[in-house]
């Protein structure tokens, strides 16, 4: 869950925005830490969920079997390649490695323009800051266009989540 307990509420808030839109959620399949209270508050509120979780994850994640769709992968890769094909847009709450890997995935694809769909960075709290400044760093040593930056949208909280969900 991390240590900022506002990162917790602002996923459940996530969830139940994401059910307040009439989207569904799609992600990575585990019932722990701020994946597991998105789907919680997702599932809450009545929105669909489509977990998607590779084998040797079942266990770590403790895969949330309760979900509205369930997907067994065989591969990380693959679990990627399925939640993006289902996803309408992709949000980045605070989290660790994994988050950034797929968060740097979707990016990557939007750079090399095979997709076009919303990239929300949910900076709580201040967050993502350290990514943004990375960004502008990467900007500015010349190992990626300005236009980077516009591929995705940083967003201050669930209210900012909840206008550019109903604006998409």
């Amino acid at each position: 869950m991390g240590t900022n307990p506002a990162h917790r509420q602002a996923a459940f808030a996530t969830g139940k925005a994401i059910a307040k839109a009439g989207w569904r959620l799609v992600y990575g399949a585990g019932d722990v830490g701020l994946m597991g209270e998105v789907a919680r508050g997702a599932k809450a509120s009545g929105a669909a969920t489509f977990g998607v979780i590779p084998t040797h994850l079942l266990a770590k994640e403790v895969g949330k079997r309760d979900l509205t769709t369930f997907v067994i992968t065989e591969t990380m890769h693959e679990r990627k390649k399925v939640m993006f094909m289902n996803a309408d847009a992709i949000a980045l709450l605070p989290g660790g490695a994994g988050s950034l890997d797929e968060f740097f995935e979707v990016l990557t694809w939007a750079q090399i323009g095979l997709h076009r769909r919303p990239i929300w960075v949910i900076d709580i709290d201040g967050y993502w800051q350290p990514l943004l400044a990375l960004m502008d760093h990467i900007i500015a040593q010349g190992f990626a266009d300005a236009s980077l930056r516009d591929l995705f949208s940083v967003l201050d909280g669930v209210d900012a989540l909840q206008a550019a969900m109903a604006a998409a």
